[in-house]
């Protein structure tokens, strides 16, 4: 591993309120983009891709069982992919691991023409973005 860039993100600790239920939704995710889990524990799991590390952990110090993204705090994760046709499958895929599509209407244009992505929401209210990197919409 090459030595991080001063200031870029080490890690995000996500708190959920099921980690089963997480877990078979951005556990699947994580895993098909490339992270791998580096420590497992009774109630959490830290995902890893050099040089971030991702949490997700159950904690019993919660004050809500559902994320609300219009609330302050964290909205969503984006995540680079590498191109549209891997936007498109993940986003076929997901409705079999809790997800669903957000802005229908839009896809894959939701965040402007010149940005192609999918954006999806799982069943606990966590919404992730899915951004190609290459595109033809892009060059």
């Amino acid at each position: 591993m090459n030595r991080p860039t001063h200031g870029a993100l080490h890690h995000v600790e996500i708190w959920v309120p099921d980690l089963d239920r997480f877990l078979a939704s951005l556990g699947w995710l994580l895993q098909t983009l490339g992270y791998t889990v580096s420590q497992s524990w009774d109630t959490g799991r830290s995902w890893l891709l050099e040089p971030t590390h991702l949490i997700l952990e159950q904690s019993p110090a919660l004050t809500a069982d559902r994320h609300d993204r219009l609330r302050p705090g964290v909205n969503h994760l984006a995540f680079h992919v590498e191109d549209a046709t891997t936007v498109e499958k993940l986003a076929a895929d997901a409705a079999q691991h809790g997800w669903s599509l957000m802005f229908p209407e839009l896809h894959p244009h939701a965040g402007g023409k010149q940005h192609y992505a999918t954006y999806l929401e799982n069943t606990d209210g966590f919404e992730v973005e899915l951004v190609a990197m290459n595109s033809p919409e892009l060059n």
